[in-house]
């Protein structure tokens, strides 16, 4: 009796500090969260830096772009923190955390430690009278301590991890191909970042291109499908946004994600056996998000040496034309069928 009494005062206290432990709080929301830290450091980093070394401004290149990777784990913790709805002691202190979170173990340390952290500085957050001293410092230990502890192995995990998907998509690319553009466009639709796992495994080259396609296939088919439910502003959220906008449409009717999934699965191997398309991490999961799946294409294949206008019009065929006609004739094909009705993909913007 007096165990299932402690039981409920302690989820008393956890529901009272808004601590949730479920895969919707940490394997959505925070993920999700950490993506748009990436988004505010690395990836307007590697823009900048891009532009800088392209058309010679050593400001963008040399100044700016230093500091935006140095921060990306201060970046990552805030919004980590941000999305678990730290109170500003927690919040402010998660900077540090993410900063040696980042360096010891890469995104991934710095999501897992800010996590931890977070958790903890909430707990003892407002409980003391000192609280300007036990809140920072909790945080700050405890995240940075298990950044020490599981940061390398983490590291070393998710570096060995990528190596070996890239390493099979060399040896594949046929197979590997369809199964990354599969995989990784099926994770950009759902309420889960592809973004941010890409980044973990630090999916460059081949392996990138692919997830590249695959996101494209979504986002552009998905565009593309609904234009006649949602008219240009819908075209342009999703196809320049997320194909997340549908998760809601998904689940009212399934076949509605048949086929952008199958232009994924067809679009993939060309990207990967046909035009050789490569990308880095950070553009690997975003399609055309904000084209920064096409920057990261640009700045993946110029550094090989396979830029030029080929370059451009490979990135049109593949990125847009494709995932565009394809979509449309399996979505005529299921329409003819009755497996999608008019109003099916209606997006309630």
């Amino acid at each position: 009796m007096e165990s299932k009494k402690e039981k409920g005062k302690f989820g008393q206290f956890l529901k009272r500090k808004n601590i949730e432990f479920s895969v919707q709080r940490y394997l959505v929301e925070a993920l999700s969260s950490m993506a748009l830290g990436l988004f505010a450091s690395l990836l307007v980093g590697t823009i900048l830096n891009t532009i800088g070394t392209s058309l010679g401004i050593p400001f963008l290149s040399e100044v700016i772009w230093p500091y935006a990777r140095d921060m990306t784990g201060a970046a990552i913790a805030v919004a980590v923190a941000y999305a678990l709805k730290a109170p500003p002691f927690v919040l402010f202190s998660a900077t540090i955390v993410g900063f040696a979170g980042n360096l010891l173990g890469g995104p991934v340390g710095a999501f897992v430690s800010t996590i931890v952290a977070t958790e903890l500085g909430k707990m003892v957050s407002k409980e003391t009278k000192i609280d300007l001293i036990v809140t920072p410092t909790v945080t700050i230990l405890s995240g940075v301590l298990v950044a020490q502890l599981i940061g390398p192995g983490i590291a070393a995990f998710m570096t060995k991890t990528g190596e070996l998907v890239m390493l099979a998509t060399t040896l594949q690319p046929f197979w590997m191909g369809m199964l990354i553009s599969l995989i990784i466009g099926l994770t950009l639709t759902l309420p889960i970042s592809s973004a941010a796992i890409c980044m973990m495994l630090g999916l460059a080259g081949l392996a990138g291109g692919a997830a590249t396609a695959g996101c494209c296939a979504q986002m552009v088919g998905f565009a593309v499908m609904s234009y006649r439910d949602n008219g240009t502003g819908g075209v342009v959220a999703v196809g320049l946004g997320t194909s997340m906008l549908h998760m809601s449409n998904i689940v009212r009717n399934w076949k509605i994600w048949i086929p952008p999934t199958l232009s994924a699965v067809i679009i993939g191997p060309i990207a990967t056996v046909i035009m050789k398309m490569e990308n880095i991490p950070i553009g690997s999961g975003m399609g055309t998000s904000g084209l920064v799946g096409q920057i990261g294409t640009i700045n993946a294949m110029t550094s090989i040496g396979r830029g030029g206008a080929s370059l451009y019009l490979n990135i049109a065929i593949l990125h847009f034309l494709l995932p565009a006609t394809l979509t449309l004739i399996f979505s005529f094909i299921l329409r003819k069928m009755g497996w999608i009705k008019d109003g099916d993909l209606t997006l309630k913007l």
